[in-house]
């Protein structure tokens, strides 16, 4: 199998030198205007002294000389327009590919891998991490033409007054040295407060998603401590890496005003002396005063080497992990014909921790077009063997065949589209109610989606809607009971049409009448169609041929709903004990309701 998004598994360094190669063209375009610019900027100190000492103190033509400098300044600065439109248009090119790719593996990693990722871990890195990147690529241009124009000026320089050009550039060494420093310092402080930033984003991410649990237990001072726990964690490492910014920061800009003030005090005798006329002493100063704000410049740019260096290892460990299920390398695919839907579970193994089964010697055969009903005890595998069956995990042992067809010789799409699963907890999108019906059918017709809103029971609501089915739904869909977003769901796996329906506790938030009323509609759907039932309810179980009780992970007893009650002692405790929380649910529902 292939691990990961792409074909050859690429890690997050390895992507950033594939984008930035891909994009090559743009950023050597973006340096070459950039050198353009270098070249204007270290010509206006060298027209500046001509123009001192031919116009303000010979007899040249000022004007000619003024204009020049400002022709001159004006194309330094289209040049320098042009270099911040490459860098950023590179820069946000590389973040764009980057967050696509993030985005594209994050979606193909195993359930496993999101069953214990923290949501606002996966979004900080998406985000606040790409866009440090970003800064990063946007540099590269620029970082260029500073450090070209400073070998520029000190080659000028050093043609020009060799003695004073080595004063001035004395501080350089010293400031490399600060620099690599801080680059070590800055890098682990960097680290913690990115680390510290996605805690902060997974607490807000879960005080949104869960606005009226929170609400619910009135626990909004709970989530408020912990919000200003990580606030705090963050003023905190912030804190240290800003004390050690301004340890070096402070450094790295005055060392070379260092070379600026030997310049003066050394250039301003050869001025008295003769040996330098007073246009090349100013030449000399604003040379220098070129050189100070690359150099400034290379602790922001080790900086933000840092920080992307920080994000890029934080982006890697998404992209460099490996999805234990993924489509095989040499496929197979669904048999075409009258055997459309059979299922065998052959004795399959599987535990989400290794040490411990859930599903053990689990054996089952669903003939084509049949309805079977999966029944136990609350945590007894039942939803494990929907899990299992479209490869959100692989088993342990054993095998699971669809028309023949082991599941992971199948491609996932192909699989996925062949069985839909509606589930307990039902996740609609903020869209209208009928984009969220064709969700899987992008190209269903108006007709398709009433005709399957008809057969889950929901066509008559969803008329009764303020724009029917074009009604935008809330977040999460929670702008319609439990219930009503059960039947939009289970729409939408009708309309699919999938070779395999689960109905994985789907009616659980169905009211009892309701779902008899919807018996008649479903018994159509099935049609044709196989179809698994994970229920506890009695009026649930009925919609299916077949009971199927599983206990101890295994089949213990396979029959009718009737035989089982007739025949099966174990089948009778475990529909007890599965009734006591409905029966609880409906006296509490009895007495809110002031019945008696």
């Amino acid at each position: 199998m292939t691990a990961g998004v792409h074909d050859d598994g690429v890690s997050g360094w390895a992507l950033l030198r594939r984008v930035l190669r891909d994009q090559r063209t743009g950023l050597l375009v973006g340096v070459g205007v950039g050198l353009l610019w270098s070249a204007g900027k270290v010509a206006v100190p060298k027209l500046t002294s001509l123009a001192v000492d031919h116009a303000v103190l010979g007899s040249g033509s000022l004007l000619f000389w003024t204009s020049s400098i400002a022709a001159m300044a004006v194309i330094a600065g289209v040049f320098l327009a042009w270099r911040r439109w490459f860098a950023f248009r590179e820069s946000r090119l590389t973040e764009a590919v980057m967050r696509e790719r993030l985005f594209h593996h994050v979606m193909h990693l195993h359930v496993a891998y999101h069953d214990r990722t923290q949501t606002g871990q996966l979004m900080s890195r998406a985000s606040s991490d790409l866009m440090l990147i970003q800064a990063f690529v946007v540099m590269i241009p620029m970082t260029a033409s500073n450090l070209l124009m400073v070998a520029a000026v000190v080659v000028v320089l050093v043609a020009q007054q060799p003695m004073l050009a080595l004063v001035a550039l004395a501080p350089l060494p010293f400031l490399n040295v600060m620099a690599t420093r801080f680059s070590r310092r800055i890098h682990p402080a960097v680290v913690a407060v990115q680390a510290e930033q996605a805690q902060l984003a997974t607490v807000v991410e879960e005080a949104v998603s869960g606005v009226r649990v929170l609400k619910g237990f009135g626990a909004e001072s709970v989530t408020a401590a912990r919000l200003r726990t990580e606030a705090d964690d963050i003023r905190t490492v912030s804190l240290q890496a800003a004390r050690v910014r301004s340890a070096f920061l402070p450094a790295l800009d005055l060392l070379p005003n260092l070379g600026l003030i030997a310049v003066l005090a050394m250039g301003g005798h050869r001025v008295l002396n003769g040996s330098m006329t007073r246009g090349q002493m100013l030449e000399f100063m604003q040379y220098i005063g070129l050189l100070v704000f690359p150099l400034r410049s290379l602790g922001q740019t080790v900086a933000f080497g840092q920080r992307a260096a920080a994000a890029l290892l934080r982006v890697n460990e998404v992209l460099s992990t490996e999805a234990l299920v993924a489509d095989p390398i040499v496929a197979r695919h669904l048999p075409t014909g009258d055997r459309t839907g059979e299922v065998r579970f052959r004795h399959v193994r599987f535990g989400y921790d290794p040490a411990q089964h859930v599903l053990d010697d689990f054996d089952l055969h669903i003939e084509a077009g049949s309805s079977v009903a999966i029944v136990g005890v609350t945590g007894g595998g039942k939803s494990t063997v929907a899990r299992v069956l479209v490869r959100f995990y692989d088993v342990d042992d054993g095998a699971i065949t669809i028309d023949g067809i082991d599941v992971r010789d199948l491609p996932l799409r192909e699989l996925r589209h062949a069985v839909s699963v509606v589930f307990e907890d039902t996740f609609l999108f903020h869209d209208s109610v009928a984009a969220n019906i064709a969700f899987a059918r992008q190209d269903a017709s108006t007709t398709d989606i009433e005709a399957a809103a008809r057969l889950a029971g929901a066509h008559d609501f969803v008329l009764a809607l303020p724009q029917g089915y074009g009604t935008l739904l809330g977040e999460r869909g929670y702008s319609l009971s439990g219930g009503q977003r059960q039947r939009v769901a289970l729409a939408r796996a009708i309309l699919s049409n999938p070779r395999v329906l689960v109905l994985d506790d789907a009616t659980s938030a169905v009211d009892p009448s309701k779902e008899h009323e919807i018996r008649e509609a479903m018994a159509t759907v099935m049609q044709g169609r196989t179809t698994i039932v994970i229920a506890h309810r009695p009026g649930t179980i009925a919609l299916a041929d077949t009971v199927v009780l599983l206990d101890g992970g295994r089949v213990a007893a396979t029959g009718t709903h009737d035989e089982l009650l007739a025949t099966s002692q174990r089948y009778r405790e475990v529909l007890a004990a599965l009734s006591e929380p409905d029966e609880a649910d409906d006296e509490a529902d009895d007495e809110s309701a002031g019945v008696h």
